[in-house]
């Protein structure tokens, strides 16, 4: 869905763990056919994921703990509102100067543009 919405430039690098999902040829195929390049750091590092834990705990406590989920297609529905709708394009971050995830990227598109 990311390849084919964002059309990523040349150098991305898709960052991940030893999961299973991210280890298969099918997965290392797909990533080498769409030019990304795979990373994955040393078993057992906490440090390879921090980004993606801090994720995952941002999103357990502002969304799925508060309320009770009656159904898996629910919680799926409103993690993808959540994610797409309010995290990326309006929930700041201190990290990227106080903006979000989308206005940061397109800062950077924009910087990389002009000085391409």
């Amino acid at each position: 869905m990311a390849l084919q919405q964002r059309r990523p430039v040349a150098g991305l690098i898709h960052h991940s763990d030893h999961g299973v999902q991210y280890t298969s040829i099918d997965f290392g195929r797909t990533l080498r056919t769409s030019g990304v390049v795979a990373s994955m750091g040393s078993i057992g590092d906490a440090f390879d994921n921090a980004m993606a834990e801090s994720f995952f705990a941002t999103l357990k406590e502002e969304m799925i703990y508060r309320r009770a989920w009656p159904t898996r297609h629910e919680l799926e529905m409103e993690m993808f509102s959540f994610i797409e709708g309010f995290y990326n394009p309006l929930r700041r971050h201190s990290r990227l100067g106080n903006l979000s995830p989308a206005a940061y990227e397109q800062q950077i598109t924009t910087q990389n543009e002009v000085s391409g």
